[in-house]
């Protein structure tokens, strides 16, 4: 009878539990709710992951408020060498106004890619706007499957108005462990269909939906003012310190290196947003002016400290504690395996007087491109300094030519300065838009302004760009364009095959070389080998040439026989070799000039008849070689 009895209490247990599995099954069957994995199979390239569109919907208590990441798809099996690199964060993360090439990872993609341009890089940004350390502890738990290398973290801003946060619309509760099961339940089909039931149900009764024409800064803060060191300051701060320290020492124990970033902010340029009413000591109004007196006095350290007391006191919190700083700073020392990144360091050191301002910051927090280069700047500095990458690579980028080769589109700084007015438009800077001016508009200002309003795709008019500068036979724009879309479609070999062919044609052969490598390396086509092998040969590279000599010649598309150049470049390599083991045999020299004379090589031959000539200038062969170079040439 016992026995029994403990049966059916089982069952009844067991049932609800067994109904709940059903209808979850149902929905999945159905196709009702959506698959919240961070990856999903690229539909456009088989064997690739991308991040999924949905991955964010189970941190926003309104799916309508949910944000799109990036689409940077890359390989489900990491190919051996490659140094893959995840990146966590925020607005400032995925490069907010700009986004596309202005985001810090694609300054650091493009200076890895011309620094070890024989090494390949995966840098994929999974950063979010309107998300704050929840979201980078959920997907940093789901990251660690995929083979990431490094993960790369500038995150803080929102921790009280981003999803979740302790002062946002879609706060639920201020303990994390609780916001976390809440998460992990959004998983589930049933729980998303409850919550859309749930949202539908309250805005029927209160007559009020998300009004999408505010901005997602208005629409994500409710509590709009949080005093200096109250509980939910404090909320903030503990939400901010327990997801960090999670994060870490998960990354840490799976001997994942992390590079997080301490945070930076407008300091001098930005009033506070909402101020105590007093003139006290915790009036932020009142310290901005006390500082800016100071500035305006010139003593700018008492400036600079006033200025953060500021920004401290400052009842709408859109901009960092400092206590999340020192959060940061803390989980460097505490996990071996963490990298403290300081930012802060390289903005103050391009700042007036070490105050951060309009110099480097658009308004509270975002950076503007030389902001966006000094983030990646610091973050290229860390991997050097933890030997990720070399600390000298032979083709090293200055951080100086870095910021004149940066494929960053006019188009793109247009289309961040239009979005930066319409932001300042709205709450709370409420700054009204300067007039428009009364003159025709540039294809460029054009192009800007439809990306802004979202009337063309970003691809559709990087292409237009192109077509325009080629028409104008404007081959350096062409290129950067170019470039501009090889950063953002890295594994379309047209893209490094065209950007090639401009460098050619601009005579800036090692940097054809980079690109028709990379052309080469994702599609093998005897096009690419002859161009590149043509160029090696121009550079002196011979022993990098016979490569793709080779496999020209085994081409079925080669019209014409090379197996007359294929023996020469091999017996070129071994003279090279004699040469460079004894530098001062003028003979061996003059061989070298005369093998590529062969060719019609002027630009080889003449380096050695130079050095046959420093070594003895009256030498009878190296001048007859000299006068055979000038022929050619005329």
């Amino acid at each position: 009878m016992k026995k029994r009895l403990w049966l059916f209490k089982g069952i009844a247990m067991i049932l609800p539990l067994l109904m709940l599995a059903l209808v979850e099954m149902l929905l999945r069957l159905f196709g009702y709710g959506h698959n919240l994995s961070l990856f999903v199979e690229y539909p456009e390239r088989k064997g690739y992951w991308v991040m999924n569109q949905y991955a964010s919907e189970r941190y926003f208590t309104e799916t309508e408020n949910a944000t799109i990441g990036n689409f940077e798809p890359f390989p489900q099996r990491k190919a051996d060498g490659t140094l893959r690199i995840f990146v966590l964060g925020e607005s400032t993360t995925i490069g907010y106004p700009y986004m596309h090439n202005g985001s810090f990872h694609r300054w650091l993609k493009y200076r890895l890619m011309h620094t070890f341009p024989d090494k390949e890089f995966e840098i994929i940004n999974l950063s979010l706007t309107a998300v704050n350390t929840y979201t980078v502890y959920g997907f940093a738990q789901e990251l660690v499957d995929y083979a990431p290398d490094a993960v790369l973290i500038y995150t803080g801003h929102n921790e009280y108005y981003g999803a979740l946060g302790v002062g946002s619309t879609s706060s639920i509760a201020h303990n994390p462990s609780l916001m976390r099961l809440v998460i992990w339940l959004r998983e589930f089909r049933l729980i998303q269909l409850i919550n859309h039931a749930v949202s539908g149900i309250r805005k029927a009764l209160s007559g009020q939906k998300v009004d999408l024409r505010e901005n997602l800064m208005k629409r994500m803060a409710a509590d709009q003012q949080i005093p200096y060191g109250s509980p939910i300051y404090q909320a903030g701060i503990n939400q901010f310190k327990t997801n960090l320290n999670d994060l870490c020492q998960l990354l840490s124990t799976q001997q994942i290196p992390v590079f997080i970033s301490n945070l930076v902010s407008n300091e001098k340029d930005l009033k506070p947003f909402i101020s105590a009413p007093s003139n006290g000591a915790s009036s932020a109004q009142a310290k901005f002016k006390l500082a800016s007196q100071a500035y305006a006095k010139g003593n700018f350290v008492e400036a600079k400290k006033v200025f953060i007391q500021a920004k401290e006191l400052d009842l709408l919190r859109f901009r960092a504690p400092e206590a999340m700083n020192q959060i940061i700073q803390d989980v460097a020392v505490k996990y071996p395996g963490v990298t403290l990144v300081d930012t802060k360091r390289f903005f103050d050191e391009h700042s007036p007087y070490g105050i951060l301002g309009q110099e480097t910051l658009l308004e509270h927090v975002h950076p503007n491109l030389f902001g966006y280069a000094l983030l990646s700047d610091a973050f290229y500095e860390a991997l050097k300094q933890r030997q990720l990458i070399p600390a000298n690579g032979k083709n090293e980028i200055s951080f100086t030519t870095l910021r004149q080769r940066m494929p960053i589109t006019s188009v793109d700084s247009l289309k961040g300065a239009y979005e930066m007015m319409i932001l300042k438009e709205g709450w709370p800077f409420n700054i009204p838009m300067p007039p428009e001016e009364k003159r025709p508009k540039t294809v460029e200002e054009q192009l800007a302004g439809a990306l802004v309003v979202k009337q063309i795709a970003w691809r559709d008019a990087m292409n237009q760009l192109a077509s325009r500068y080629v028409g104008q036979k404007n081959l350096p724009k062409a290129l950067q364009v170019t470039e501009a879309l090889s950063l953002e479609y890295p594994y379309e070999p047209a893209l490094y095959s065209q950007a090639g062919k401009l460098c050619l044609s601009l005579n800036e052969n090692d940097l054809a070389i980079t690109y028709l490598k990379k052309a080469f390396h994702l599609e093998n086509t005897f096009e690419t080998a002859q161009k590149l092998f043509v160029t090696l040969l121009k550079l002196d590279r011979p022993e990098e040439a016979l490569l793709y000599l080779q496999f020209a010649a085994a081409s079925n598309q080669s019209q014409f026989s090379l197996g007359e150049l294929q023996a020469f470049v091999q017996q070129l390599i071994v003279v090279k070799q004699q040469f460079t083991k004894d530098t001062t045999n003028i003979t061996l020299s003059n061989q070298v000039a005369a093998s590529y004379l062969k060719f019609a090589n002027t630009t080889a031959a003449t380096k050695y008849v130079e050095k046959s000539l420093s070594l003895n200038s009256h030498n009878i062969d190296a001048l007859r070689l000299k006068q055979q170079i000038q022929a050619l040439k005329h």
